[in-house]
């Protein structure tokens, strides 16, 4: 069951008409959790006891670290206890941690470090124990998402925010459906604080909503899983395919990502806001900003707050000089591309981000010192241009990311440019099986780069929405367009395989 399929919402209606038949939070918190249960194992029932134990460790680990310190000390052993007691609180926090870490090595790293050191030291034991465990190990669906927020949670925790003394509620939080699989990464305390005030939602919540399961229907089988078609043949034909195509199969990708994982986005928001809880804002128009530190500010949101919060900060952030800024920027960014998977090309696109990040720190610091260099940037013409620069390099470092293998990724990199087609190619590929010749493909896809930006403009630059009352009216539209355009078999999510 995947949220782009009928059953999801058949699932979705049972569970909203049983949820808000009860009255008792506790009882909301007991169907939200088993709900959370039958959603994951639909997908891999296998997994749920250990997802369950692992949430129960985190809790207790938690109670532990808010054990307040006993204060009934004679004032000479006070300091030695309090000491003690923060050592204690370090060492349970740095527990919490190193086992939610473990958990993410042992089933997404263990097969990428035998395979590298087999690689590096030329020793073939440890590339075959890499395969049989890659071949017998599949990872927890969600494992990267569940991890760093037990993460997050443990540190909220240390630093002064109360634990949770109710499993249910935490456990209810940690396997919430909605977020479960790709999010968005969701930090407790914001989370129970709305617990406390469940309340059936108002229309206009309601109707928004809806409104964002309908954006998330079209987003995914419309438009992405469409882009995916030439994604796929592109990148799977690489020996044939020409420097246009290259670069045509990279745009289409990027677009494809962002529209993939913001549908999912969407839908899991508008279904947790049909229970009265809100999930944070994931994208907001990543692709129309002019600064890579901006595109962090607005792709993939939760996760640049995560490493900001529990990374970048505790690092030092930009409060010990210019240099060290900029090797915590660099650190956060290759631990960013490891996160998202086990393989060399997600460390080289994190340090392509990383070092996207230093230069503009950089620019930033030079500008501080030349003020017309600053006015400059900040002119149409320094506008488009850093706009332009921004997203060439994030489109190029998608190739990456979309080929982690560095022998395939090499290669696009290296054929990017005066490389011919095989003669074929455009045949079989657009005529054959897309049906559209290479100008009418290139076409559409400024198209729906186009009405990206009118929407962008309609609702960034003119702050114009559309009302309930449109919005309820396109809701069943977007859902019966996307439901009878969509290919014949829908790809996974792709933030699933993260």
């Amino acid at each position: 069951m995947t949220f782009q399929s009928i059953l999801y919402g058949l699932f979705l209606l049972s569970v909203l008409g049983i949820y808000w038949c009860v009255q008792e939070r506790s009882l909301k918190l007991w169907i939200m959790l088993a709900a959370s249960l039958v959603f994951y194992s639909s997908l891999q029932i296998q997994y749920v006891p250990l997802l369950l134990v692992i949430s129960l460790v985190t809790y207790q680990i938690g109670m532990a670290l808010n054990t307040p310190m006993d204060w009934h000390i004679a004032d000479d052993d006070w300091e030695f206890a309090q000491q003690d007691w923060n050592r204690r609180r370090l060492t349970l926090l740095w527990l919490g941690i190193i086992l939610n870490v473990l958990l993410l090595l042992g089933f997404k790293y263990v097969p990428f470090l035998f395979s590298s050191v087999g690689a590096i030291v030329n020793l073939p034991v440890a590339q075959n124990s890499a395969n049989w465990i890659a071949a017998r190990l599949l990872a927890p669906l969600g494992i990267s998402f569940f991890s760093f927020e037990c993460i997050a949670y443990l540190v909220d925790v240390y630093r002064g925010a109360p634990a949770t003394y109710s499993f249910l509620k935490f456990a209810a939080y940690k396997l919430y459906f909605p977020k479960l699989i790709s999010g968005p990464i969701t930090r407790f305390h914001p989370f129970a604080a709305q617990l406390q005030t469940l309340q059936f939602p108002k229309s206009s919540q309601i109707i928004e909503g809806l409104w964002l399961i309908a954006c998330g229907a079209v987003k995914k089988l419309l438009l992405a899983d469409h882009l995916g078609r030439l994604v796929d043949l592109s990148f799977s034909n690489l020996e044939r395919a020409g420097s246009g195509d290259l670069w045509l199969a990279t745009f289409a990708y990027g677009l494809q990502l962002y529209l993939d994982f913001s549908g999912y986005v969407d839908v899991a928001r508008g279904s947790a806001a049909l229970m009265g809880i809100e999930l944070p804002q994931n994208f907001y128009f990543p692709y129309f900003c002019t600064s890579i530190a901006d595109f962090w500010r607005r792709w993939h949101m939760t996760l640049g707050e995560w490493l900001r919060n529990y990374l970048y900060f505790p690092l030092g952030g930009s409060r010990r000089g210019l240099i060290r800024t900029c090797l915590n920027l660099m650190l956060v960014m290759v631990i960013a591309g490891i996160w998202h998977g086990a393989a060399w090309g997600f460390i080289v696109w994190g340090a392509i981000h990383g070092t996207a990040l230093m230069l503009h720190r950089l620019v930033d610091a030079l500008g501080d010192r030349i003020p017309t260099l600053q006015t400059w940037w900040k002119s149409v013409p320094g506008t488009v241009l850093a706009w332009l620069v921004t997203q060439w390099m994030v489109f190029t470092s998608w190739i990456f990311f979309r080929l982690p293998d560095l022998r395939d990724s090499g290669l696009v990199v290296q054929r990017l440019w005066g490389h011919p087609a095989d003669v074929q190619f455009g045949q079989k590929i657009y005529v054959e099986t897309l049906q559209l010749g290479r100008p009418q493909i290139t076409a559409l896809l400024l198209a729906l780069a186009a009405a990206m930006g009118i929407i962008y403009a309609f609702n960034r630059g003119l702050k114009l929405q559309l009302n309930w009352t449109v919005k309820i009216l396109l809701v069943p539209i977007c859902l019966f367009v996307a439901w009878l355009l969509a290919p014949n078999e829908s790809s996974p999510y792709i933030y699933f395989d993260f």
